[in-house]
């Protein structure tokens, strides 16, 4: 199949990548003149496990190929996949902007010449197709297309796991015709009887939301239950075991934290509401999600703050990690974009590294010191905040950390750590829901 991926993203990246490597001719296609030519010479702008291994296979294969050129190879494609950023407005009121998704839809539409599946693949409100279609009828009212909802479930640092060998394939079509183009393109996964899912396209579009919204509500659920243990001196680790082995429950997304960030969860648990919201059906257990995950980033500020002695002040405070989670360098809505400046705002001095993520977070928190070195984080500082669970941090040698200290504090907001064994090698410890 010839397809063609608009949108070199995460999403667009990733999933044009892989749909080379099941053997299609693929198209990714951006405006950025730069990342594009990046992109020829093997140059990846994100960082997830794998990925560019994949590129440069495929691209030398000749089954991946990039492009700023919409026009030359939209005309002969089978299906064309919209894969581009749907980022909260900047008007503030939680809905989804999809000023890039409808311009793509105006673009595209004089090029499509015979049979073409247009497919968002973005994460879009309901309704959002539909608006596609009408949009592209209306700059080319002759084309011959249908619409396709087929939302991603892509978890970053796992990205490619995830496409090649999914839980499921979620796919939202209008004919017959469409969905087997589909069928076509998802065809390598039926050899390992992967479920894929036909419905309508607004059920698609809502179960990718419906999927993060609950996701979310999980961590937030575990994270409220963890504030609960600190007051009655129970363990939330046990409790998270303790529940998640009951099948009904599971044991994915129990990990008590400082609560969720990245690209996905904040955005479209906001998005979900206002849709909802807009629709005379609130959902108001998302709406207490959203408050209690933003509440709990400000409590994390407050368990340093009094690990420190109640006042951060003059305090040097070694941070292990920035990113959102661990095998990424993904810095949006993370944890530490809130946590941090608050602690520096009050005097304290911090030292952040990160494997991946220092050149993303210098643009964002450029008043923050980066080194790239644990240790040298940890030399004169009062405490040490773990607060991504990067590989890298979980066999830290803590004698060696303790003498180049000079307190013995260690705030682990992951529970990464055993706390008794943190104890022994000399430090005071304090993790998430358990004392």
């Amino acid at each position: 199949m010839k397809i063609v991926v608009i949108g070199s993203g995460y999403v667009g990246l990733v999933s044009g990548t892989c749909f080379s490597a099941f053997g299609h001719d693929v198209v990714c296609v951006d405006n950025d003149r730069k990342k594009i030519e990046n992109l020829k010479k093997g140059i990846i702008p994100i960082y997830e496990p794998g990925l560019d291994d994949m590129v440069i296979e495929n691209t030398k294969a000749g089954r991946l190929k990039f492009s700023t050129n919409l026009k030359e190879c939209a005309g002969d494609a089978d299906a064309i996949f919209i894969a581009v950023g749907t980022p909260t407005s900047r008007r503030g009121d939680g809905y989804a902007d999809l000023t890039y998704v409808y311009a793509v839809a105006k673009e595209v539409a004089p090029y499509l010449k015979g049979y073409t599946v247009i497919v968002d693949k973005s994460t879009v409100p309901i309704g959002t197709a539909k608006e596609v279609k009408r949009i592209i009828k209306e700059n080319n009212p002759r084309a011959d297309f249908d619409m396709a909802s087929n939302p991603e479930f892509l978890r970053e640092g796992a990205a490619i796991g995830d496409f090649m060998k999914p839980d499921r394939v979620v796919v939202g079509v209008e004919t017959k015709k469409a969905e087997e183009v589909m069928r076509e393109i998802y065809k390598p996964l039926y050899l390992i009887e992967t479920p894929i899912v036909f419905t309508n396209l607004q059920t698609a579009e809502l179960i990718k939301y419906a999927a993060n919204g609950f996701l979310a509500t999980k961590i937030s659920f575990i994270n409220e239950i963890a504030n609960l243990c600190e007051a009655i001196d129970a363990n939330v680790v046990d409790v998270a075991k303790g529940i998640g082995l009951d099948n009904r429950i599971g044991k994915k997304f129990l990990h008590a934290g400082p609560g969720y960030g990245g690209s996905c969860f904040p955005k479209d648990t906001l998005a979900l509401c206002r849709i909802a919201q807009e629709h005379g059906s609130p959902i108001r257990i998302i709406e207490t999600v959203i408050e209690v995950n933003a509440a709990q980033k400000a409590r994390m500020v407050g368990k340093i703050r009094k690990a420190l002695g109640g006042s951060e002040a003059g305090k040097k405070i070694a941070i292990l990690g920035v990113t959102f989670k661990p095998e990424t360098d993904d810095m949006r809505e993370s944890p530490a974009l809130m946590i941090l400046p608050a602690l520096k705002e009050k005097g304290a001095n911090i030292v952040a590294t990160d494997p991946h993520g220092i050149e993303e977070a210098r643009k964002l928190m450029p008043e923050m010191t980066y080194v790239d070195d644990p240790y040298d984080a940890m030399k004169n500082a009062d405490c040490i905040v773990l607060l991504t669970e990067w590989n890298e941090y979980r066999s830290l040698d803590l004698e060696k950390a303790k003498k180049l200290m000079k307190d013995n504090i260690f705030v682990d907001l992951r529970n990464v750590y055993e706390p008794e064994h943190v104890r022994k090698a000399g430090f005071k410890y304090f993790g998430v829901g358990r004392n």
